[in-house]
């Protein structure tokens, strides 16, 4: 179908051109929202007609659109939805949800405007750009969180999708490094230790030592006592003897 353009569209054509577009767009989305004509002979005369005011129309509606995109550029809105532990969504945040919580801060937008390829599923930060006007267009970012305070911490950079509220809770206690369990003062009081231990042991094993000693030399003392006396009885049987054969 042939329309003709009553303002710019992006990818399409500038205000008062002659484009050919699918039946289904023109019917859906360019006739009713008031964006274009077919292009009979009449309606071309008549846009030839309407030229001017058109476009002293559109001039006004840019500026206004400018103005507008001076104070809506880089602004951060919180949405807040359900969502699990990895951050999905319970649900989703649609055209229509951004377009209702920038109007309830002070802009009014329609949902038509907001340009998103897909509704968003996710906890975080995300960029969101708006038409205000067909030459003018500006960026938000949309900060989807849980609560509040979470919005407030993700806007400092933080991510809510990494730790569970266990896992948060322990972020500010301090980790200790196993090599500094064994610190050098608690090995030198180990090795003190176990140095005051040896000698103990030792001394205790010297006095057994020095007792079996004792009792080694003590024996080998009686034995040489026995072996003497022995001797001596043997010397006066020899002298008794000899004492008889004399006699």
């Amino acid at each position: 179908m042939e329309v003709i353009l009553l303002e710019r569209i992006a990818k399409l054509g500038q205000m008062g051109d002659v484009v050919t577009v699918k039946d289904g767009y023109a019917r859906n989305y360019l006739l009713p929202q008031g964006k274009a004509l077919r292009a009979t002979p009449a309606n071309r005369e008549r846009f030839e007609k309407e030229r001017a005011q058109l476009e002293a129309r559109n001039l006004e509606l840019k500026k206004e659109a400018d103005a507008v995109a001076e104070k809506l550029e880089g602004q951060a809105f919180v949405v807040i939805r359900q969502a699990g532990d990895t951050g999905q969504l319970y649900g989703s945040v649609s055209t229509r949800d951004i377009a209702e919580t920038i109007s309830e801060n002070g802009f009014s937008i329609a949902r038509r405007q907001v340009l998103l390829d897909r509704s968003i599923k996710s906890l975080g930060l995300h960029e969101v750009r708006i038409s205000l006007h067909p030459e003018v267009e500006v960026s938000v970012t949309i900060n989807v969180a849980r609560t509040e305070d979470e919005a407030e911490r993700q806007a400092r950079g933080e991510d809510m999708t990494k730790f569970d509220d266990d896992e948060t809770a322990l972020e500010g206690e301090e980790t200790i490094a196993p090599e500094e369990v064994f610190e050098e003062g608690v090995e030198a009081d180990l090795e003190d230790s176990v140095q005051d231990s040896v000698p103990a042991l030792t001394e205790a094993d010297d006095a057994s030592a020095g007792d079996g000693a004792d009792a080694a030399a003590g024996g080998a003392k009686g034995a040489a006592g026995g072996g003497g006396a022995g001797e001596a009885g043997e010397r006066g049987e020899d002298a008794a003897d000899k004492s008889a054969a004399g006699a």
